[in-house]
């Protein structure tokens, strides 16, 4: 089984950064792809970026240039770089894992985290 910790979430006004991390352990060997979602109130669940174990990445349009997401394969840990803030990111942000891209893509991951509080709000 794999186990996904989050850290980093907080409170943050408009334009600020915040980083987000995520720790797995485990089975690290049965994940290949991992990523972040988040949800808002009264929001629909959405897909925020992916990163594969090659290192391939992906961005919803609401975030593209705004946020980075990248790993640190030694320490079996990714990261959300979120920049320029908006009070529209504001939501509980889940780190999520599984083997396949399609199920992550199809809210259907294996393993999710617990996750993090990010507030946006002046």
């Amino acid at each position: 089984q794999v186990q996904l910790t989050e850290s980093g979430g907080g409170l943050v006004q408009p334009g600020g950064s915040l980083r987000l991390s995520c720790a797995a352990s485990g089975t690290i060997f049965s994940i290949s792809v991992m990523g972040w979602y988040r949800q808002a109130p009264g929001k629909q669940r959405e897909l925020v970026a992916t990163i594969t174990d090659g290192g391939s990445t992906n961005y919803a349009d609401s975030v593209k240039g705004r946020f980075t997401i990248s790993k640190d394969t030694a320490k079996d840990t990714i990261y959300l770089q979120m920049g320029s803030l908006k009070l529209e990111d504001t939501a509980v942000y889940y780190c999520v894992a599984d083997l396949s891209a399609r199920m992550v893509k199809l809210g259907r991951p294996g393993v999710w985290g617990q996750g993090t509080q990010v507030t946006v709000s002046s």
